[in-house]
Protein backbone atom coordinates (compact mmCIF):
# COMPACT_ATOMS: atom_id res chain seq x y z
CA UNK A 1 0.00 0.00 0.00
CA UNK A 2 1.42 3.38 -0.99
CA UNK A 3 1.25 6.17 1.52
CA UNK A 4 -0.08 9.56 0.52
CA UNK A 5 2.53 12.20 -0.21
CA UNK A 6 2.88 14.60 2.65
CA UNK A 7 3.36 18.21 1.63
CA UNK A 8 3.16 21.76 2.86
CA UNK A 9 2.61 24.56 0.35
CA UNK A 10 3.37 28.18 1.14
CA UNK A 11 2.58 31.03 -1.26
CA UNK A 12 3.75 34.51 -0.31
CA UNK A 13 3.93 37.89 -2.03
CA UNK A 14 7.37 38.63 -3.45
CA UNK A 15 8.48 41.06 -0.76
CA UNK A 16 11.55 40.77 1.43
CA UNK A 17 9.29 40.79 4.51
CA UNK A 18 7.92 37.40 3.36
CA UNK A 19 11.28 35.78 4.13
CA UNK A 20 10.46 35.75 7.86
CA UNK A 21 7.45 33.52 7.17
CA UNK A 22 9.45 31.31 4.79
CA UNK A 23 12.11 30.97 7.50
CA UNK A 24 9.59 30.08 10.23
CA UNK A 25 7.78 27.46 8.13
CA UNK A 26 11.06 25.92 6.99
CA UNK A 27 12.33 25.63 10.57
CA UNK A 28 9.09 23.93 11.63
CA UNK A 29 9.08 21.48 8.72
CA UNK A 30 12.73 20.53 9.29
CA UNK A 31 12.09 20.13 13.02
CA UNK A 32 9.04 17.92 12.45
CA UNK A 33 11.11 15.64 10.22
CA UNK A 34 13.62 15.08 13.03
CA UNK A 35 16.68 16.35 11.22
CA UNK A 36 19.58 17.11 13.53
CA UNK A 37 20.48 20.72 14.26
CA UNK A 38 23.15 20.91 11.56
CA UNK A 39 20.77 19.61 8.87
CA UNK A 40 17.93 21.87 10.08
CA UNK A 41 20.22 24.89 9.82
CA UNK A 42 21.43 23.84 6.36
CA UNK A 43 17.87 23.40 5.14
CA UNK A 44 16.69 26.71 6.59
CA UNK A 45 19.64 28.69 5.23
CA UNK A 46 19.18 27.11 1.80
CA UNK A 47 15.42 27.68 1.57
CA UNK A 48 15.75 31.30 2.72
CA UNK A 49 18.56 31.84 0.21
CA UNK A 50 16.53 30.31 -2.63
CA UNK A 51 13.49 32.31 -1.48
CA UNK A 52 15.56 35.49 -1.49
CA UNK A 53 16.71 34.76 -5.04
CA UNK A 54 13.13 34.07 -6.16
CA UNK A 55 11.80 37.26 -4.55
CA UNK A 56 14.63 39.60 -5.57
CA UNK A 57 15.91 38.26 -8.87
CA UNK A 58 13.02 36.16 -10.17
CA UNK A 59 10.09 38.38 -9.27
CA UNK A 60 11.91 41.70 -8.85
CA UNK A 61 10.32 42.23 -5.42
CA UNK A 62 6.96 42.68 -7.13
CA UNK A 63 4.44 41.94 -4.39
CA UNK A 64 1.79 41.07 -6.98
CA UNK A 65 3.88 38.10 -8.16
CA UNK A 66 3.77 35.07 -5.87
CA UNK A 67 6.75 33.14 -4.59
CA UNK A 68 5.81 29.55 -3.83
CA UNK A 69 7.62 27.15 -1.51
CA UNK A 70 6.53 23.52 -1.54
CA UNK A 71 7.86 21.05 1.04
CA UNK A 72 7.28 17.43 0.08
CA UNK A 73 8.23 14.19 1.79
CA UNK A 74 9.30 11.75 -0.93
CA UNK A 75 10.51 8.29 0.09
CA UNK A 76 13.83 8.95 1.86
CA UNK A 77 14.09 12.70 1.34
CA UNK A 78 12.65 16.11 1.97
CA UNK A 79 12.16 17.79 -1.41
CA UNK A 80 11.66 21.56 -1.46
CA UNK A 81 10.55 23.44 -4.56
CA UNK A 82 10.89 27.23 -4.70
CA UNK A 83 9.06 28.81 -7.62
CA UNK A 84 9.00 32.32 -9.03
CA UNK A 85 7.64 33.96 -12.19
CA UNK A 86 11.01 35.15 -13.49
CA UNK A 87 12.76 34.46 -16.78
CA UNK A 88 15.51 32.42 -15.14
CA UNK A 89 19.28 32.57 -15.43
CA UNK A 90 22.16 30.61 -16.88
CA UNK A 91 23.76 28.54 -14.09
CA UNK A 92 26.87 27.98 -16.21
CA UNK A 93 27.43 31.76 -16.34
CA UNK A 94 27.72 32.08 -12.55
CA UNK A 95 31.11 33.27 -11.36
CA UNK A 96 33.15 31.17 -8.97
CA UNK A 97 32.55 32.76 -5.56
CA UNK A 98 35.83 31.28 -4.28
CA UNK A 99 37.94 32.96 -6.97
CA UNK A 100 40.16 35.70 -5.58
CA UNK A 101 38.51 38.42 -7.69
CA UNK A 102 35.09 37.48 -6.29
CA UNK A 103 35.98 37.04 -2.61
CA UNK A 104 34.61 40.44 -1.61
CA UNK A 105 31.73 40.65 -4.05
CA UNK A 106 28.44 41.67 -2.46
CA UNK A 107 26.50 38.91 -4.22
CA UNK A 108 27.02 35.76 -6.22
CA UNK A 109 27.23 33.10 -3.50
CA UNK A 110 23.63 31.89 -3.40
CA UNK A 111 23.84 28.85 -5.66
CA UNK A 112 27.18 27.92 -4.11
CA UNK A 113 25.54 27.97 -0.67
CA UNK A 114 22.67 25.79 -1.89
CA UNK A 115 25.05 23.25 -3.39
CA UNK A 116 27.19 23.23 -0.24
CA UNK A 117 24.32 22.61 2.18
CA UNK A 118 21.87 20.40 0.29
CA UNK A 119 22.25 16.87 -1.06
CA UNK A 120 20.79 17.79 -4.47
CA UNK A 121 20.15 21.13 -6.18
CA UNK A 122 18.50 21.63 -9.54
CA UNK A 123 16.81 24.32 -11.58
CA UNK A 124 14.00 24.11 -14.08
CA UNK A 125 13.35 27.08 -16.32
CA UNK A 126 9.72 26.87 -17.39
CA UNK A 127 9.09 29.03 -20.46
CA UNK A 128 6.53 31.68 -19.55
CA UNK A 129 5.92 30.14 -16.12
CA UNK A 130 9.04 31.07 -14.20
CA UNK A 131 11.89 29.29 -12.48
CA UNK A 132 11.76 26.34 -10.12
CA UNK A 133 14.63 25.60 -7.75
CA UNK A 134 14.61 22.02 -6.42
CA UNK A 135 16.40 21.29 -3.16
CA UNK A 136 16.75 17.81 -1.67
CA UNK A 137 17.91 16.75 1.78
CA UNK A 138 18.00 13.03 2.54
CA UNK A 139 16.28 11.92 5.71
CA UNK A 140 18.45 10.84 8.62
CA UNK A 141 18.83 7.08 9.01
CA UNK A 142 16.52 5.40 11.47
CA UNK A 143 18.49 4.10 14.45
CA UNK A 144 17.74 1.38 16.96
CA UNK A 145 15.89 -1.08 14.77
CA UNK A 146 14.32 -4.10 16.43
CA UNK A 147 16.45 -6.50 14.35
CA UNK A 148 19.77 -5.41 15.81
Amino acid sequence: MESATQEVRLVVPSRIESLALINAVTEEVADQMEFDEEARNAITISVVEAGTNAIQHGNGEDGSKPTEVLFRLEQEALVILIRDRGAGFDPSALKNPLAEENMFAESGRGVYILRSFMDEVGFEFRQGEGTECRLVKYLPPVTGSATE
